[in-house]
Order: structure tokens, then C-alpha cells, then sequence
């Protein structure tokens, strides 16, 4: 973790508590704060000091993003939108959320830094997305996003989050493509066939 800069509060609280203080920083850092990589790094750090608990430092780091995040959504919900369109880009992401409600939050869900994420939980708060959806597609992507980083954590010690911080915008490119070609496949897999007459 000496690749990046941990408020000493945070360290002592996750030191002291384990995956509650996991849960602590990713609710934090998906609610007031804003901590670019920290959750990542303390997921890392404890499920290479003790890769037995790696299931259950993952589960308690994607529990407490979505706690801060169902949060910002009801807050959101209840009157963001003045907050929501101040930010450049609103437009975009509020075709995006009623296009598609599920993949619009769990694709930020996966990706790492520097790709924005909040303004998306926000977004489906505005718009009024169901708490189902939102809860469903945020636990999905945040908890595939903590367990390959556990699994691989176990797998390759330390070398896992240096390479994240230094092919972070690669890496997220990747995920998206995969994504996008998974859907397109989905879709021409599973698209309904003409009726026979």
C-alpha cells in the first residue's frame, strides 16, 4: 500500500476493525468522500495478509459501497436533480440511465478510477430508477470489481495494484469492450425471432 497515500483515521480504523472498517472506507468513499483507489489498495492489502479471509474482506467492501451509494441515491431521489444538472455531461447520462438503468450503474460499478462513478449513482436517483435495479446491478459490478481484485491479490501479492494504478485508463477501456461485446452477443443471441406465418 506504499503506492498510495492513506489518511492515518482510515488506516487505524481498518487495522482495528478489519472487513468493518473495509466497509467503513467503501461506504465513505462511495457516499461524502471521495478516496480514488484506497478501497481497492485495503482490499488487496488484507486479502494478501490473509488470503482465507479474501471472500469476506471482498463481500464487506462491495456491502459498504452500496450502503453509501443506496444513500446518495435517496438523496438523490429526493432532490438531486438541481445537483445533478450543474454537472457537464448531464444530458448524456440521463439518456443513458432511462436507456439502459441497469448497465448505466453497474459498468461504472466495475471500473476503476479516473472513471466517474458517482454522478451515475446520482443520475439514477433523479431519474427515478427502482431501488431493485439500482441495489441489483451496483452489488453485481462492485462485487465482481472487489473479487477479481481479491483473487488476484492472492494470486500475484502487490504487482495486482500497481499495475491497476498504472494501466488504470487501459484497463477500463478493456472492461468496456468486453462489456459491449458481451451485449452485442446477448443481443443477437437472445433478440426474438420473427413470427412464422
Amino acid at each position: 500500500m506504499n503506492q498510495i497515500r492513506m489518511p492515518h483515521w482510515l488506516i487505524t480504523i481498518v487495522a482495528t476493525m478489519g472487513g468493518g472498517g473495509l466497509f467503513v472506507a467503501t461506504f465513505l468513499d462511495s457516499s461524502v468522500l471521495t478516496l480514488p483507489f484506497i478501497a481497492d489498495a485495503l482490499v488487496i492489502d488484507l486479502s494478501i495478509q490473509r488470503p482465507a479471509r479474501m471472500p469476506y474482506y471482498c463481500a464487506m467492501a462491495a456491502l459498504g459501497s452500496l450502503a453509501g451509494c443506496i444513500w446518495i441515491y435517496l438523496l438523490a431521489k429526493k432532490g438531486g436533480e438541481a445537483y445533478f444538472h450543474r454537472h457537464r455531461g448531464a444530458h448524456k447520462v440521463k439518456g443513458l440511465v432511462q436507456k439502459n438503468a441497469f448497465l448505466s450503474v453497474f459498468i461504472p460499478g466495475i471500473l476503476p478510477p479516473p472513471f466517474p462513478f458517482k454522478v451515475f449513482v446520482i443520475a439514477e436517483g433523479v431519474f427515478q430508477v427502482p431501488l431493485k435495479t439500482f441495489v441489483f446491478a451496483l452489488l453485481l459490478g462492485r462485487a465482481l470489481r472487489y473479487f477479481v481484485e481479491g483473487i488476484l491479490a492472492v494470486k500475484y501479492g502487490d504487482a495486482v495494484l500497481l499495475y491497476l494504478i498504472a494501466h488504470k485508463i487501459g484497463f477500463a477501456v478493456s472492461i468496456v469492450a468486453i462489456l459491449v461485446a458481451l451485449y452485442a452477443v446477448s443481443r443477437l443471441l437472445f433478440r426474438e425471432s420473427p413470427d412464422v406465418g
